[in-house]
């Protein structure tokens, strides 16, 4: 149950980004509020899945889900720079994280 908490807060994780860009600087009442609460939501998920998983799996996980998918959200939906290098960065902190995820006996 940890793990699928922890993944929701990931996702939570790149959500919560994403809304901090639309707020242009929290400028803009509806993502900045959307922005604290996901955030908010993605902190009480990754705080439900530290009961049960060691501090440096769950966190490193959450911090991995985010980074990635905020790559992938901004280049997706925000029309980012792609390119090989950046890809290649993306896929070793996913690689990183399955290795976590191996790694865990939780």
């Amino acid at each position: 149950m940890a793990w699928i908490t922890l993944f929701f807060a990931g996702l939570l994780e790149i959500a919560w980004a994403s809304f901090m860009k639309q707020s242009q600087g929290f400028t803009k009442p509806i993502p900045t509020t959307a922005t604290f609460v996901t955030m908010l939501a993605s902190f009480g998920l990754l705080s439900y899945s530290m009961k049960t998983l060691p501090l440096s799996t769950a966190y490193g996980v959450w911090a991995g889900i985010g980074t990635a998918g905020a790559f992938a959200a901004g280049v997706l939906l925000l029309g980012e720079q792609w390119n090989s290098i950046r890809a290649l960065a993306s896929l070793l902190i996913l690689a990183g994280l399955v290795l976590m995820k191996m790694s865990s006996t939780a």
